[in-house]
């Protein structure tokens, strides 16, 4: 999945009602952000590089590559034990029964080993700085799917961050010059770009759908219960992806596959390996942002990881970076930051209110 995940909070959610951080001295507090958005760019940019090195160096089974973006959920559960509180193990008013979250959680985790499978066939026909820009079209998804899932407004400035970043990918889509991975034609090309956006707008969906999953059936939106239904949603999504690549046939290539990989038999398994642990470790800097700071600030690193891996990709797998990249690049960056100010101004003036209501009860109270 890309990297780059979104949150899937409120703005308005805060945290210190969720961790004790109200004890920590600043520099401890700033020293958890820093963590945190470690986790997130090295997880996002070293998980689509070792993919990307994966496929150069002789790996070919699209259903292994996506296996490996949730089988390491595991490794949600470390921060899952170290904070919980005594809020969170609490249960909610009229929660949903276990045969609802069973279908949730299948039916999401469905869609996402489907998602993961679009993400792998992307990066296989796509070099990885390409695969990037393409990628962050899904801020512009996420816009539309929230206007229409979520009742999020749909601004001036959101419209703009949507055309712009639709440009943006366009300009990819029909860039002839575009570097392809070798004996990739510019047909698979093509349907690369295609797999890869449409992972995109296929994960801005989910998004949606796990917000008005909190908001409508689990009623409650802590650091728990976000980890539960990222470590729930990667079971499914896992054990579909294993029972596919046992269905498609790809199983039997393994071997193979192994023996010929181009750095050796060690390398091949700590390719896949690291793979899966930098996706989780992803994921961990994603969830550790939003309860720590904000939704909307995780939003912003996220999409920074963006920029992050063309460039890393530049430097260690000599991807070109010719105008047309250039350009998409920059597009995506206007985008962003139109994206990202619509944002700060409505938790601006939701800031204030909270402020206003704050204030009023504060005169209200009895002396």
């Amino acid at each position: 999945m890309a990297d780059n995940q979104q949150p899937i909070l409120n703005k308005g959610v805060t945290s210190g009602d969720e961790l004790p951080l109200a004890h920590l001295k600043r520099w401890q507090w700033w020293f958890l952000v820093a963590l945190n958005i470690f986790f997130l760019i090295v997880g996002q940019a070293a998980a689509v590089l070792l993919g990307r090195f994966y496929y150069d160096q002789g790996g070919n089974s699209k259903w292994m590559a996506t296996v490996v973006q949730t089988a390491a959920f595991p490794v949600l559960f470390i921060p899952l034990f170290l904070f919980r509180s005594a809020k969170d193990t609490s249960t909610s008013t009229n929660p949903p029964s276990i045969l609802v979250l069973l279908l949730i959680y299948f039916s999401l985790g469905s869609v996402i080993a489907l998602d993961n499978w679009l993400y792998s066939t992307g990066l296989l026909y796509l070099s990885a700085s390409t695969y990037s820009l393409v990628c962050a079209s899904q801020l512009a998804f996420n816009a539309v799917f929230s206007y229409f899932i979520n009742s999020q407004k749909f601004t001036i400035l959101i419209s703009n961050s949507v055309i712009i970043l639709s440009l943006s990918s366009a300009l990819l889509a029909v860039d002839d010059d575009s570097e392809r991975p070798s004996g990739v034609s510019k047909s698979k090309y093509f349907f690369g770009f295609i797999c890869a956006l449409g992972a995109s707008a296929l994960y801005s969906l989910l998004l949606s759908l796990m917000q008005l999953t909190f908001q409508k059936v689990l009623k409650r939106e802590t650091f728990t219960v976000v980890l539960e239904m990222q470590i729930y949603t990667s079971i499914v999504a896992t054990i579909v992806s294993v029972v596919a690549l046992f269905a498609s046939g790809e199983w039997k290539s393994l071997p193979h596959e192994m023996a010929g990989f181009g750095k050796g038999r060690v390398s091949y398994v700590l390719t896949l390996v690291g793979t899966a642990v930098a996706w989780q470790t992803c994921s961990v800097g994603v969830v550790g942002l939003i309860f720590i700071v904000s939704s909307l600030f995780s939003n912003a690193i996220s999409t920074v990881s963006l920029a992050v891996t063309p460039l890393a990709a530049l430097v260690i797998f000599h991807d070109k970076m010719n105008g047309v990249k250039i350009i998409a690049l920059l597009l995506a960056i206007w985008g962003f930051v139109t994206y990202l100010y619509q944002n700060y101004i409505d938790e601006s003036k939701a800031q204030r209110r909270r402020n206003e209501m704050g204030e009023s009860r504060v005169e209200r109270s009895p002396c």
